[in-house]
């Protein structure tokens, strides 16, 4: 009987330890993860990204930008502010930009809680300050990201997407990272923000295409050269012609009327099977919102740091 007994508990105990493990395991990531060690941390982020889009409306494409390239290599772990490594891939060297108003953020951060809030936190919440600043969704940033240790260039340029990419690449890009279609064309609507330089679009405006507005091409060349090394290359151009400074659905309005700037945004409708998600968020803003901020909620879970992983950097750009 006393054998019996200690059969059972000790099944119990393992039981318990076992449902233990599981649960911590599980819990990587808390919107209040910051609540009591550093309780003020979210709102020197919020007033440090305000200050920077207030000073320039572009910042807030930028950031938002900064931590999806961030999130698609690794996982959201900072590591794209590293100054060696993913911030010399092609599709970030001369474009990602947004770095120093992280490195502000981090240092106001700093001083009142050192040591504590990562880097890749910082760039979660930024992103979503960003997006409310210029009248774009808000939601729940889950917290308790670790900031990585290493940063690749090669890797970056494996997995982030292209602009000459087609539709069945820019779907596996995202299927990869667990995003379905609908998140991928979600997350493209943050191209309703920003611009994009002459060489990224010249490709697409010059082809004679039937997928291009003859009127659309017409006005884009006129700062954007047919070759390059000639002046005007690195000239910009709205991602979005109509409000390029307002989070809102011209930019699926404009994939209508074959005015979509770069090709990957363009393939978005024609003729496949993203067609109908973007007449969809065309016709409702209100859908298109919710959907961009479900869809940065699941990219911020994608393979976070936690626990003793990584570490917290104190300066952004070096690993301590």
């Amino acid at each position: 009987m006393r054998n019996s007994f200690i059969s059972h508990a000790s099944t119990a105990t393992v039981v318990f330890l076992l449902l233990l493990l599981s649960t911590t395991c599980k819990a990587h990531l808390s919107s209040t993860f910051y609540d009591q060690n550093c309780p003020n941390g979210l709102s020197t982020i919020r007033n440090a990204i305000r200050t920077a889009v207030s000073r320039e409306r572009r910042m807030a494409a930028s950031l938002i930008r900064l931590h999806f390239h961030d999130c698609f290599v690794q996982s959201c772990d900072a590591s794209i502010l590293l100054e060696d490594g993913e911030r010399n891939a092609v599709q970030n060297k001369g474009s990602a930009r947004g770095y120093e108003v992280i490195d502000s953020a981090k240092a106001q951060v700093e001083k009142i809680c050192p040591g504590v809030v990562s880097c890749a936190d910082i760039l979660a919440v930024a992103a979503r300050d960003a997006s409310v600043a210029v009248g774009g969704p808000s939601w729940s940033v889950k917290l308790g990201r670790r900031d990585s240790t290493t940063a690749s260039s090669s890797l970056a340029e494996q997995e982030l997407p292209r602009f000459t990419d087609g539709l069945d690449s820019l779907i596996s890009r995202f299927a990869t990272k667990g995003l379905s279609a609908r998140d991928m064309v979600a997350l493209s609507g943050s191209h309703t923000l920003g611009q994009a330089q002459c060489s990224s679009f010249r490709g697409r405006i010059y082809n004679n295409a039937s997928d291009i507005d003859v009127g659309f091409a017409s006005t884009r060349k006129r700062r954007c050269p047919a070759t390059t090394g000639k002046p005007g290359d690195s000239n910009l151009a709205p991602l979005d012609l109509v409000t390029p400074n307002s989070f809102d659905n011209n930019y699926f309005k404009n994939l209508l009327r074959k005015k979509g700037l770069l090709q990957s945004d363009q393939i978005l409708f024609s003729g496949g099977s993203t067609d109908s998600i973007v007449s969809e968020y065309s016709r409702s803003p209100a859908t298109f919102k919710s959907d961009f901020a479900s869809a940065m909620i699941k990219m911020g879970d994608i393979r976070p740091l936690t626990g003793s992983a990584g570490q917290i950097r104190r300066i952004c750009s070096a690993i301590n």
